[in-house]
């Protein structure tokens, strides 16, 4: 899948822009740099508000919130399998994906990959090695204003069964030809088809961009 930095160039100026701002917020010390650091980040701000129909204010919140240097944010994925189906969650939108979720500051991404797990489908399980780290730009839209490391966990299940939560209506097993209709945002039908091609793998070697 073509990077969509590549057919909307105004996302990549926006991005740099705003990690050139906070790189200068986290390390200037000089006032007037300062200044000119926060107008950068308020121009950022200002450009994915034109563009999206966002107000500036929930732009800055998601965008220009951070501090310190300007890195991507890394979420995890569980791969589960069964009878050679694939373990997949429904969101309160309707659309699928695989269980997870972004990692937190206290999490690694095995503790993350396990929590999410328990959360979203009510499993326990044991996560045996990753089978990929995509960048989020590259393979799933819409694209966010920040970059992505997604990571594709494959998982060993241990037992449990789905429980009501507030994130997933339903959990299910489906096969490489039944698979549904999936929330592009945090997993693609192309992943999840990788993760079968793991699965099936005598020796899987790690793919990453």
């Amino acid at each position: 899948m073509k990077d969509v930095l590549l057919t909307e160039p105004w996302l990549a100026w926006a991005i740099e822009i705003q990690s050139i701002a906070q790189n200068g917020l986290a390390y200037g010390k000089n006032v007037y740099d300062i200044e000119r650091y926060e107008r950068l980040r308020e121009l950022a701000a200002e450009m994915l508000s034109y563009k999206t129909a966002l107000p500036v204010e929930k732009v800055q919140n998601l965008f220009c919130n951070e501090q310190g240097y300007q890195t991507p944010k890394i979420d995890s994925r569980a791969a589960i399998f069964k009878d050679d189906k694939i373990l997949l969650v429904q969101e309160n939108s309707g659309l699928w994906s695989l269980p997870g979720g972004w990692i937190d500051v206290t999490e690694t991404i095995r503790s993350n990959t396990i929590k999410e797990v328990c959360e979203e489908a009510g499993l326990a399980v044991n996560p045996q090695f990753i089978i990929a780290i995509h960048e989020q730009h590259k393979r799933n839209y819409p694209a966010f204003a920040h970059r992505v490391l997604k990571t594709f966990v494959m998982c060993e299940l241990l037992g449990g069964e789905f429980r009501p939560n507030i994130e997933t209506l339903q959990s299910a097993y489906f096969g490489i030809d039944e698979i549904p209709e999936m929330d592009g945002e945090k997993n693609t039908a192309e992943q999840v088809k990788l993760c079968f091609e793991a699965h099936r793998s005598a020796q899987w070697t790690t793919q990453f961009d």
